[in-house]
């Protein structure tokens, strides 16, 4: 399966514990739209989450986020993982 990879700037506010929490979200969701969400990072300066995952396309991963918490991408990416 594809992976995919998003792109959150700038969200405002941003804490270790507000990514957590909307990480936990996804993990909830995940399973409706056919995506498995890996992992994720974020730098709490810039307000900048990168969230990796398995999924049939980015559409898929999107629908996640729409209804896990509504907080969408600004841009989702297909990556593949180097060796």
């Amino acid at each position: 399966m594809p992976l995919y990879m998003d792109i959150h700037k700038g969200v405002e506010g941003l804490t270790a514990e507000a990514v957590a929490a909307a990480h936990q979200k996804d993990l909830e969701a995940q399973e409706k739209h056919g995506v498995k969400y890996l992992r994720y990072w974020f730098n709490e300066d810039d307000g900048s989450v990168f969230c990796l995952s398995e999924a049939p396309s980015k559409e898929a991963a999107e629908a996640v986020h729409r209804e896990a918490h509504g907080l969408l991408a600004d841009e989702i990416i297909e990556v593949k993982e180097g060796e």
